[in-house]
């Protein structure tokens, strides 16, 4: 059997992911780009006499290699040479989504066009896919891939396309700098760079960083110095070469699209539903007031529905709990199953269904297209206070986990940007923490707001990131500069199918029950050992060495409002995951039902308060800290934020419960 491989590209939110899926079944697989941390999803189909390898590129919107998502996707174009590009568009936005197309093109690889999302465009646009196909050189698909259309054509073309050749697509970009770009390849002979030579050449005259490096490492300076000379006399014409040549793209990809499309519509009839919607949720005063709406609706719904089922599992871990110690007949294994294994983990897993909720209604927001359209309004904001404009997204993917959030900084150019949106996303309130909000605020605040507090809680890990990078703007010499606009594409909003909304909110709260599985049983039966040891001492008492341990930091914890030694022990062990935090408690206390007797004898409302707040803002758990070291490749930038955020969150804590106390 013969094998093939098959790359998907395109932008974002294109509906690349389900045409993959969709492509490879239950084949596919996820791992990381060699050398990086950027997920990279590979799976395979069989067609005939083929075996067809698909590898799915990140989602991007050139090949200018400006970020790392970007070099990552061309680097596997040229350098891997895959037998066939499919490059998925949005059929509602053809003109932004060709740009890429043309790129491929001009790079010179063979390329299938798939036009997704064609259900949307019905009665609106009707799209002449031969003469598209005429006029871009290649084979054009038309799929929607959450409903299930094309799919069929879809991996017949691909079989197709692999067989036969294809003709070139050129960009004319007018005499001047044409004769630019053929000096420049003429120059290009004797260079041995993995690069079509037209493509070379114009990347050159764009002044492509990594192009230029890679000339210069092959000695080939005086190529670089000549491409500089086309480039000063150019701009004697053209005062802006890179956006003349930019347009003279987009000139040929509008000239395809009205040659190649109809409206059947009128102009005022082409206003979409989303447009519409847009014009209230992205208006400029009532964006951020529906954004928090939005989201208060969300954490009260969490809290409430998911206290819901968390009662009967509750229940059920405590009904575990007694009955296994009833056949258990050593004393020290008895400890260990029920103070150790449900006391502990079983505390934690009892959040879960408030989690799974969590996700439930942000992977909705996500997929109908709210969240694009959140940090495009409070973009705006963080702009005007010196935040960069790409590192909302970032910051919204943290409120699911740190550790991809801070991953995703990879897509912002800016390396000053990108550290600053490193060291600032700690403080947004990841999942991890809910536990520790859910069961506080159940038994102190159940009857005033819950899901309010929950809210200010998610708020304020906002604002101390804000200001947090406001500060560092403006006071650390390496992140001074000029503040990088947030340019986006907003998705049109579309109902997702509840499969997709599903998928998504396990696939998440899937990471919650792994952790539970692995890094917080490892910190529960840390904390039970320590309980339980020396040998003789009453189980987790101050005598013991976690006892020890907890009354040694006890005292830095006491302006906090929380300075018992059953707090300084969860915090210690909260360092492993957030989750263990609520864990820690469960072992010590003997499980969920046990700690509603005995924390409002050891916390007020507004020290519990306090303490969620420290939760939120103190040192990140050991994979964040980890990731940040990865991705600054520097011991300094990770000392920084452990201590930063160390301090943030004592002060912070200390200031709440402080005044507080005072009012």
């Amino acid at each position: 059997m013969k094998s093939f491989t098959v790359a998907l590209i395109g932008n974002p939110n294109v509906g690349k992911s389900a045409i993959f899926n969709e492509l490879t079944g239950s084949s596919a697989h996820v791992g990381n780009w060699p050398g990086v941390t950027v997920e990279k999803k590979e799976g395979k189909f069989t067609y005939l006499d083929a075996q067809i390898n698909v590898v799915d590129l990140p989602g991007i919107y050139s090949l200018s290699a400006n970020s790392i998502d970007e070099r990552i996707a061309r680097d596997f174009i040229v350098k891997e040479k895959p037998d066939l590009v499919v490059c998925i568009v949005d059929s509602t936005n053809l003109v932004r989504n060709l740009y890429l197309f043309v790129s491929l093109k001009e790079l010179g690889v063979k390329t299938l066009l798939v036009l997704n999302m064609i259900d949307l465009i019905e009665d609106k646009l009707e799209i002449d896919t031969t003469k598209l196909s005429n006029s871009l050189k290649t084979r054009v698909v038309k799929t929607s891939a959450t409903k299930k259309i094309g799919i069929g054509e879809l991996k017949e073309a691909i079989f197709d396309e692999l067989h036969y050749p294809q003709e070139e697509l050129y960009v004319d970009y007018g005499n001047d700098i044409e004769r630019s770009i053929e000096r420049i390849k003429n120059l290009l002979n004797g260079t041995n760079l993995p690069y079509n030579k037209r493509f070379l050449a114009i990347k050159l005259l764009e002044q492509d960083p990594l192009i230029i490096q890679e000339l210069k490492q092959q000695q080939k300076e005086n190529i670089v110095e000549n491409a500089i000379l086309e480039i000063n006399s150019l701009e004697k014409i053209y005062p802006d070469l890179e956006t003349e040549i930019i347009e003279k793209r987009y000139g040929l990809i509008e000239g395809v699209v009205k040659n190649s499309t109809k409206h059947l519509v009128s102009i005022e009839d082409r206003l979409t539903t989303s447009d519409r919607i847009d014009k209230i949720v992205t208006n400029r005063y009532l964006g951020i007031p529906l954004f928090a709406i939005a989201m208060l609706i969300v954490f009260e719904a969490t809290f409430k529905l998911g206290g819901f089922f968390a009662d009967y599992i509750e229940q059920f871990f405590g009904w575990a709990g007694d009955g296994l110690s009833q056949y258990i007949y050593n004393p020290i294994l008895q400890s260990f199953v029920k103070d150790g294994l449900i006391g502990g983990v079983g505390t934690v897993i009892v959040f879960l269904p408030n989690i799974l909720i969590l996700f439930l209604f942000l992977s909705f927001l996500e997929d109908v297209g709210y969240m694009a359209r959140a940090a495009f309004v409070m973009d705006r904001l963080m702009h005007s206070i010196g935040l960069p404009g790409r590192a909302f997204i970032p910051l919204i993917l943290g409120f699911g986990c740190n550790v991809p959030a801070i991953m995703a900084t990879r897509t912002i150019a800016d390396e000053k940007d990108r550290l600053l949106t490193i060291l600032i996303n700690p403080f947004i309130s990841c999942t991890a923490r809910l536990p520790i909000y859910v069961l506080f605020t159940g038994i102190f605040f159940k009857e005033n707001h819950p899901g309010l507090i929950i809210f200010s809680l998610y708020a304020l890990g906002i604002i101390v990131a804000i200001l947090s990078a406001k500060l560092f703007r403006s006071t650390i010499p390496q992140l001074k500069g000029k503040v990088s606009f947030l340019i986006m594409e907003l998705p049109i909003y579309r109902m997702p199918t509840i499969k997709a909304v599903l998928i998504h909110a396990w696939e998440r709260s899937r990471e919650f029950l792994k952790k539970a599985g692995t890094i917080i049983l490892l910190g529960v039966i840390l904390v039970w050992l320590l309980s339980s040891l020396p040998f003789g001492v009453k189980y987790a008492s101050e005598q013991s060495f976690v006892g020890a341990l907890g009354k040694f930091f006890a005292p830095i914890l006491s302006p906090s409002g929380f300075g018992f030694w059953q707090a300084a022990v969860a915090l210690i062990f909260g360092l492993l995951a957030k989750e263990t935090v609520v864990g820690t408690m469960g072992t010590l206390f003997g499980g969920e039902d046990k700690l509603s007797i005995a924390l409002p004898h050891l916390f007020s409302p507004l020290s519990a308060y306090a303490f969620m707040v420290m939760s939120l803002l103190y040192i990140p758990c050991i994979a964040t800290i980890g990731v940040i070291y990865r991705e600054t490749n520097s011991l300094k930038w990770t000392a920084f934020s452990v201590f930063y955020s160390l301090f943030i969150g004592w002060i912070s804590a200390t200031l709440i419960y402080q005044i507080g106390s005072i009012l």
